[in-house]
């Protein structure tokens, strides 16, 4: 992976950790308040912002995780940096 493409793929996995993140402190309000409507409008927003940055961040930069793997010959899972190298951080 070149530079360009490596310092891409970091900056769409911090938008997923924080939309992670973000999604996370929603479903602990709604745990506490379930029939909050502005609340449930929110976290379906951001399930669907979620789905459409891992589907880009899948096609440009490998699988997330290993249920992400999409190819029929080879393991992609293995290609892309481990959590605790840095190149993931």
């Amino acid at each position: 992976m070149n530079q360009h493409n490596h310092s891409n793929c970091f900056r769409e996995r911090e938008k997923l950790r924080a939309i992670n993140f973000a999604i996370q402190e929603t479903v602990l309000y709604l745990d506490a308040y379930p029939c909050h409507p502005e609340a449930l409008c929110y976290y379906h927003a951001l399930i669907e912002e979620r789905e459409k940055l891992l589907a880009g961040y899948q096609k440009n930069c490998g699988p997330m995780t290993m249920y992400g793997n999409k190819s029929r010959d080879s393991w992609d899972w293995v290609k892309g940096p481990w959590p605790w190298e840095p190149e993931a951080n």
